[in-house]
């Protein structure tokens, strides 16, 4: 069987899973990379590339060419397609064993969390972007507000904002819930202030002025790029990051956090307050409790770490010199 065919059968078999459409896309994305690279190794067009080419061989020098590329976390992406893909085929005898186990992997790096770094810097930013110092051509205070208050009082990634529809936020005055549509498409609510209603409109009418031949119906796209239409992957990154240099926080931002560090700064704000990892579970849409587990642990290491520095320790150190054995 032709390898095309071969990764048509999987995403057909994957069908009941119910992937996320960009889960699917990043299966796609992995599969086509790999497999240019394999063409290109072994000289033949895509067409022609069969399954029983698939080699140990011949994938190591393909994920050799593509690690040379991409950064480790993509590898490792790239490396768990593949195995899935080919344990797909082992599955319905189309090999007879997985070659992935002879692909060297990146280790996976710890997990991390990429807060906001200075304990002012979040209300920093807010206070910044709702200023209006954000210098576009034609600035959007409404929006670049809401944008980052959705990362850091909700916690959302990119995607579950992009997802967001003008119904998403609903219940009465103290009792609004924003309602997200998560990564592996598991749905969650996360229970917001009234503050956020109050951003929603204030948003919402500055759309009808901007667009007034735009119908916003309940299931439109919440966010808007400047031409009305719904807000690219691109575009709400850019947004983010030129929100930071505009309010002089660039270098507060982990280096590949960027609109990340929004999410990360809210689950660290929670864990500070004492919120336990199945909670901090629930209001990020962690699969994992062990995920959620980070950002606590992480938070414990950090205060552990900031009273050590305490420069009194230094004249303690001198009043109590150690007892010699």
């Amino acid at each position: 069987m032709r390898v095309s065919e071969a990764q048509q059968a999987f995403f057909a078999a994957r069908r009941p899973r119910k992937d996320s459409p960009h889960t699917t896309a990043a299966y796609r994305r992995d599969l086509a990379g790999i497999t240019a690279l394999l063409v290109a190794e072994l000289g033949c067009s895509a067409e022609e590339l069969a399954v029983t080419d698939l080699t140990a061989q011949a994938l190591r020098a393909a994920f050799g060419a593509f690690a040379d590329d991409h950064a480790k976390s993509s590898v490792l992406r790239a490396w768990s397609t593949w195995n899935q893909f080919l344990t797909f085929c082992v599955s319905d005898g189309l090999l007879g064993g997985n070659p992935m186990g002879a692909v060297a992997r990146p280790k996976t790096p710890p997990l991390s969390p990429k807060p906001l770094r200075g304990e002012e810097t979040p209300e920093r930013l807010l206070a910044s972007v709702a200023d209006g110092s954000r210098k576009a051509r034609d600035p959007w205070p409404e929006r670049d507000v809401l944008v980052i208050a959705l990362g850091l009082v909700a916690g959302l990634r990119a995607a579950e904002m992009r997802t967001l529809t003008v119904r998403s936020l609903v219940g009465r005055a103290g009792e609004l819930r924003l309602h997200v549509r998560g990564k592996g498409s598991r749905d969650r609510s996360i229970p917001v202030q009234p503050i956020m209603g109050r951003l929603v409109e204030n948003y919402l009418e500055s759309c009808r002025r901007r667009f007034p031949h735009t119908r916003f119906g309940p299931s439109s796209a919440l966010l808007r790029d400047r031409a009305g239409e719904p807000i690219g992957r691109g575009a709400l990154e850019y947004l983010v990051k030129s929100c930071y240099r505009w309010a002089g926080l660039h270098d507060r931002v982990p280096v590949g956090a960027n609109l990340h560090a929004l999410r990360h700064t809210f689950a660290t704000r929670l864990a500070e307050d004492g919120a336990t990892a199945s909670e901090i579970m629930r209001l990020l849409g962690h699969a994992s409790l062990a995920t959620s587990q980070n950002y606590i642990e992480a938070t414990g290491r950090e205060q552990r770490a900031a009273a050590a520095s305490n420069r009194t320790y230094l004249a303690l150190d001198r009043l109590a010199p150690e007892v010699e054995g």
